[in-house]
């Protein structure tokens, strides 16, 4: 099976299996966008407005941010894949609950595992301390924060698949604090030269 059918078949899953209230509150599944044979998977928290109603993540400004950023590195979506690691928006983009995160942590572990990347980018504070807790919300607390992280490839596993996470600042950081674009910028360049 291909990448693209086997990531369909986790989409259905989570339309069909997946017990969650945000789904019942949510207009669209937000599931993933982008080149499944990427070399890179970057990992948001959760959709937000924007998101929610077309049902395909980083469309807002923070996706118009991202874009530019991944522009400012000589790349573009065909070479990377992006996913949240929640699938349905909370309401009013409030920190998604833990067990709103356990219920969506399957899927994306299934996603990283199908799409097989070289670099795993974390989007924020949240998505960076999941995933290195793990991918175990319980462990989140003992992760340090974006702030001392950003920038850092560390190594990861998972299930025998291996890869380096560059941690980041959430691309709508720099909307509200336009001094972090000079980080982030600096930190989209730790990701070409890790690729």
């Amino acid at each position: 099976m291909s990448k693209i059918s086997d990531l369909e078949q986790i989409k259905q899953s989570i339309l069909f299996d997946l017990k969650c209230p945000l789904k019942d509150a949510a207009t669209n599944l937000v599931f993933g966008k982008g080149n499944p044979d990427a070399p890179i998977l970057f990992i948001g928290e959760a959709p937000g407005e924007q998101e929610d109603l077309q049902g395909i993540p980083f469309v807002g400004r923070a996706g118009k941010e991202l874009d530019q950023l991944l522009r400012s590195i000589n790349l573009s979506l065909d070479e990377c894949y992006v996913a949240n690691i929640l699938k349905y928006r909370p309401p009013q983009n409030r920190n998604p609950s833990m067990d709103e995160i356990r219920n969506h942590t399957p899927y994306l572990i299934e996603q990283i595992k199908i799409i097989k990347p070289k670099v795993v980018a974390t989007l924020g504070n949240f998505s960076t301390k999941f995933v290195l807790a793990d991918f175990n919300p319980d462990k989140m607390k003992s992760v340090g924060g974006i702030s001392t992280l950003h920038g850092k490839p560390i190594d990861k596993e998972i299930d025998a698949l291996k890869f380096k996470i560059v941690p980041l600042y959430h691309p709508a950081a720099c909307l509200y604090r336009p001094g972090l674009r000079v980080d982030l910028q600096e930190d989209f360049k730790r990701i070409r030269e890790v690729l």
